[in-house]
């Protein structure tokens, strides 16, 4: 699976509108894909556990949180949101996975001037400890309820991603499970794989997409999963995001580029910097178990080495033929790599605009992405050449990288559905009415 850079992940959710749903895990989805929108570096400890903060990484607090009395309850609400030129994010938290609440939410999706072109949801663990002491019959109920209710709200092109629960530690001691709940936790961890089969299945049989989540950490708790037995560091949801956007481009019929990991060191997020200089560490791989693909190397300065791979060199000039009086020049050599002309999905005729929502003001810091063309001279003949000048590598002029066409798809596996061929049409169609039953 190749990682993306910050520069193609803003160009793979280019004038889109992003919408994810969930608990804590999903809010440190949220950052981790506001943060790759902006810069190739890793959420930091801070970040992570902070919540309800008023703002983070250029986005804005816009409802609950800190604004607001801060508690663990079932009641508690969050709403953040990333807006720039061509971008726009936005988390809502749940504590439980169809109540009033999340009706309001589709309401507000529904009534809204933009509708969204990817949501991102889970919701499992408030559901399954802080609601009744049997919480099976409400939970699969409310699924039902859940993705009946996004089959008449969302719109036909909107790509909907069911996240399955992560697994969680033998020990629970994470704050949104009280201490008089706590020794019910010991059967939580296999409780989470029977909730990701039914809402597996559920979505599925709706026609959404499912990411299995469990599916991919299930055997890296031991080096990735935090002490609270319920989130995860930095690392593992940089590996989330990726997971993520590489399954949302191969739904969307996106060609990722195909490179082969280069380099194990990440630039540490801001709150680690020193004054004026970045900080760099090694990032350790696993030892007794199978490590996430190295992460990759920072983006590079523009016009110090070229984003795109070099071509290779001109192969040595031998004679083919007997040498002639005339020697018979080919035609001009096609460049080994062509910039590809940005995909019609990507193109949008009027980007975000703040005073376009029903909120105050946004922050906009992202320039568009610009393209530049370029071209080799062909002069390439059978006959040997009298020596000449030698000519400078080709330098590319090209900020952002483009998402490049032509390669093999990444296919994840999973247990819980089978991996469908895409692009594809939707198979949620538009509610008709019943014919009547003959008499």
């Amino acid at each position: 699976m190749v990682h993306l850079l910050a520069s193609e992940v803003q160009q793979l959710l280019h004038n889109k509108f992003v919408v994810i749903l969930g608990d804590s895990v999903q809010r440190a989805v949220y950052k981790d894909l506001v943060l790759l929108l902006q810069k190739d570096c890793l959420l930091t400890l801070s970040q992570l556990k902070a919540k309800g903060e008023y703002s983070f990484e250029q986005d804005e607090l816009l409802q609950g949180g800190k604004q607001g009395r801060m508690h663990n309850g079932i009641h508690y609400r969050e709403v953040r949101q990333f807006c720039s030129g061509q971008h726009l994010v936005r988390f809502y938290f749940l504590t439980r996975v169809y109540s009033d609440y999340l009706e309001a939410i589709l309401e507000e999706l529904h009534s809204g001037e933009h509708d969204p072109d990817l949501v991102i949801m889970n919701s499992c663990l408030w559901d399954l400890t802080r609601y009744r002491e049997d919480p099976w019959p409400s939970y699969l109920q409310n699924l039902e309820s859940l993705f009946g209710r996004l089959r008449q709200v969302l719109p036909e092109s909107c790509l909907l991603v069911w996240n399955t629960a992560m697994p969680v530690g033998n020990n629970i001691t994470s704050g949104f499970l009280p201490p008089e709940l706590r020794p019910a936790a010991s059967i939580l961890k296999t409780n989470v794989i029977e909730a990701n089969f039914y809402s597996s299945n559920e979505a599925q049989k709706h026609g959404f997409d499912v990411l299995d989540l469990h599916f991919h950490f299930r055997r890296h708790t031991g080096k990735y999963l935090q002490p609270d037995g319920v989130h995860w560091n930095e690392r593992a949801h940089r590996h989330l995001s990726q997971l993520l956007l590489a399954h949302v481009a191969d739904a969307w019929g996106v060609e990722l580029p195909q490179r082969d990991p280069v380099g194990k060191c990440i630039k540490d997020g801001p709150a680690r910097e020193g004054p004026g200089r970045r900080l760099e560490r090694q990032l350790p791989a696993c030892r007794d178990q199978p490590a996430f693909p190295p992460l990759p190397r920072p983006l590079p300065l523009p016009g110090c080495c070229p984003l795109l791979p070099t071509p290779s060199p001109r192969p040595p000039q031998f004679p083919l033929l007997p040498p002639k009086p005339r020697p018979v020049p080919l035609q001009q050599v096609t460049p080994p790599f062509l910039v590809c002309p940005q995909d019609a999905h990507f193109s949008s005729d009027r980007p975000f605009q703040s005073d376009q929502f029903s909120f105050n003001h946004f922050h906009s810091d992202i320039p568009p992405s610009t393209q530049t063309e370029f071209a080799f001279d062909g002069d390439f003949m059978f006959s040997p050449q009298p020596p000449g000048p030698p000519f400078p590598q080709p330098c590319y002029q090209q900020r952002d990288p483009v998402v490049h066409r032509g390669f093999p798809r990444y296919c994840p596996r999973g247990p819980y559905m089978p991996w469908r061929g895409r692009p594809r049409t939707s198979k949620r169609r538009a509610p008709a009415y019943r014919e009547p039953s003959p008499q």
